[in-house]
């Protein structure tokens, strides 16, 4: 055998031992998962995973809350120059200084999340449900004076508390926002106190 005729046989038998290797692997699926894996591919469980940590009831709950609260403070402003208890007076200015703020949080919700405000909904889309009252019911208080509006605006606005009580509580079973449940449980509790104190409030009235 020549020198050259060594060097041909040489090569040929390496190129088919590197095909043969190729080979093996192609059919080896741990080997083919392997590569996949090294090649930065990502699988379909862990882009789930990343995906947005809210649900509908976090949207239906920020939604709603929003007319809900600005009704609120609709009728606690009303209170100035018709509300004569000072008790009462004091009441309206702390719905005012809570609601204010939660009403931006939630909305601020909603831009984060890429969800309409309103959903198509007016401002008093929400019917008459959760506490909401009707316009007869504001009319109704914006006439009122005096005692009249102290005991007006007590009961209406125990009834308003009650629908954002209900609300929470929707919030808090079925939503699945971190904050968005926090702030349904301190809506819950700090309007389950106000209501014990509009009650309390109702029975003393012109005391």
């Amino acid at each position: 055998m020549t020198r050259t005729t060594a060097r041909l046989t040489g090569l040929t038998a390496a190129l088919l031992t590197g095909a043969l290797v190729l080979a093996g692997c192609a059919d080896d699926p741990d080997a083919a998962g392997h590569g996949s894996m090294m090649s930065g591919s990502s699988s379909p469980a862990g882009a789930s995973a990343e995906q947005a940590q809210f649900d509908d009831a976090d949207v239906a709950f920020a939604r709603e809350m929003i007319p809900h609260h600005r009704q609120a403070i609709a009728m606690a402003e009303l209170a100035e120059g018709r509300a004569t208890d000072p008790r009462v007076l004091d009441l309206t200015a702390r719905i005012q200084a809570a609601q204010d703020p939660e009403i931006q949080t939630l909305t601020g919700w909603l831009d984060q999340w890429g969800a309409d405000h309103m959903d198509g909904m007016g401002h008093d889309g929400m019917g008459h449900g959760a506490g909401m009252m009707s316009e007869r019911d504001m009319h109704a208080l914006m006439s009122a004076g005096g005692t009249e509006f102290d005991r007006r605006f007590l009961e209406q606005m125990i009834v308003h508390h009650t629908g954002a009580v209900q609300m929470a509580e929707t919030q808090i079973a079925d939503g699945r926002d971190a904050d968005a449940i926090a702030l349904a449980e301190a809506i819950r509790d700090s309007q389950s106190a106000e209501i014990a104190e509009m009650q309390q409030l109702l029975a003393n009235l012109g005391s």
